[in-house]
């Protein structure tokens, strides 16, 4: 199949941006939260910020499964919308919410011993840093459901093209994040300063506030959808199909994060400061990236109605799109932070000896935007037709049995201390790209099925 059947056409890319960039303002202001604890608690001091770096770290260590479980919706919702079957929709909307609660009951109990599972001197953590952390990971328990559910709305709107009430919660959820943070953090307005722990619990109440304020603002829409209850939604056999589909999604995504958190136990091994330095060029990189995560899920959303509708051609231009945006934008801030990596690293520390190190991680974070961008978006458009196995599997191989250990050769070693383990990180998102790549031209030679949920669907 040639190449230039990917080449989309100007209407589908204007629609494909149409989507995409409130979508990208979206993700990157959930990521904009992160970045507000992490810039609020680095003013406290470094062993702060390295316990939100350690309890972050540990709690999405924890939630990533789920949160990839539930991008399942993704392909079943747009597939729907693109087959117009709204009783579809409402289906796929209400066994996610079902799936919220247990997954939110899971990662609860997997969060309270998390100062005991960092401590394990196999791990070689700060012990000054553990207990903080693990108090900070506690702390994110009750915001856990609200922080599932969310996903679960926030996915489906997407899927249906309405993103205007998830837009706005942002917006409204960011401001109420700051607030919390500079009571809790700070101990404002009568409140003992919590430190990085107050941070934790900021973000918890500002999940709630998120979940409320989106149903109550988009309840207009999701009313047909969630205001009568289907008795088959708690049938076991389309669930287990939904798990079937999400759960490569998940293991995909806990592949991708696990190996950072790898990275960022070998930069702990290194002590607090340079696990602080760690955490600001993650949370940079992590900035950046939202942009691609967020032209990855319009281009689900367009794959996904394209193969609802049977139109297959249509499935290759918009992933063709996905591409062209994704890699464009994260040439861009490439360029950025190569020409510019102290001047970004200040923003957010000004501990001398944590912005030396951010410094000179930040360029290589450069290196490897392009492909990381790249391979967000050939997942992506590979979720859309319900493709999601292989990719899990490429992602094993290529983070952990290639990336993984080249950070560790390159980090330890050969003694290159945390641009090694970068640098080992940048190999790893290469190859992933390279092998998605190949993965979809294979897989968009042939004309996509719909993903069958229900019997009737």
């Amino acid at each position: 199949m040639s190449l230039v059947t990917f080449l989309p056409t100007r209407e589908v890319m204007k629609e494909l941006l149409g989507l995409a960039l409130p979508v990208a303002f979206v993700q990157v202001g959930i990521m904009a939260m992160g970045l507000v604890d992490t810039a609020m608690v680095g003013r406290v001091s470094a062993v702060d910020l390295g316990a939100v770096a350690l309890g972050n770290g540990y709690f999405f260590t924890i939630a990533v499964f789920g949160m990839g479980l539930l991008f399942a919706l993704d392909p079943i919702v747009s597939q729907a919308v693109g087959a117009r079957d709204p009783e579809g929709i409402a289906r796929a909307i209400q066994r996610g919410i079902v799936l919220a609660l247990a997954l939110a009951i899971l990662a609860s109990l997997a969060l309270f011993p998390a100062d005991a599972l960092l401590g394990i001197p196999l791990l070689r953590q700060d012990p000054e840093v553990v207990p903080l952390a693990g108090a900070y990971a506690r702390a994110l328990i009750p915001g856990m459901f609200a922080f599932y559910g969310f996903i679960v709305l926030r996915q489906s709107l997407q899927g249906m093209g309405l993103v205007r009430p998830v837009v706005i919660t942002i917006v409204l959820g960011n401001a109420v994040n700051v607030f919390l943070n500079w009571i809790l953090v700070f101990g404002n307005l009568g409140s003992p300063a919590l430190g990085a722990v107050g941070s934790s619990w900021g973000t918890s109440i500002s999940r709630w506030f998120m979940l409320v304020t989106l149903t109550v603002l988009a309840w207009k829409q999701l009313r047909p959808f969630l205001a009568a209850y289907r008795p088959e939604v708690s049938r076991l056999k389309p669930l287990r199909r939904i798990v079937e589909v999400g759960a490569p999604i998940g293991v995909h995504q806990g592949l991708e994060f696990g190996v950072f958190a790898a990275a960022l136990f070998m930069m702990g091994s290194l002590g607090a400061v340079t696990v602080s330095a760690h955490q600001v060029a993650l949370m940079l990189a992590a900035q950046t990236f939202m942009v691609p995560v967020g032209i990855a899920q319009a281009t689900v959303v367009l794959v996904g109605r394209a193969v609802g509708a049977r139109n297959p051609q249509g499935t290759r231009r918009a992933a063709g799109a996905g591409l062209l945006a994704g890699a464009g934008f994260m040439t861009l801030t490439a360029a950025l932070f190569i020409v510019f990596p102290r001047t970004v690293s200040e923003i957010f520390t000004n501990d001398p000896e944590v912005v030396a190190i951010t410094a000179l991680l930040i360029p290589i974070a450069g290196v490897f935007q392009v492909f990381d961008g790249i391979q967000v978006v050939a997942a992506g458009a590979l979720r859309g037709i319900a493709d999601t196995r292989v990719p899990m599997l490429i992602s094993l191989v290529a983070f952990w049995a290639i990336g993984l250990p080249v950070s560790w050769l390159l980090g330890f070693t050969w003694g290159h201390g945390p641009e090694g383990i970068w640098w080992g990180l940048a190999v790893g998102i290469a190859v992933v790209a390279l092998l998605l790549l190949v993965r979809m031209r294979l897989r968009f030679a042939r004309t996509p099925r719909r993903l069958v949920i229900d019997e009737a669907g």
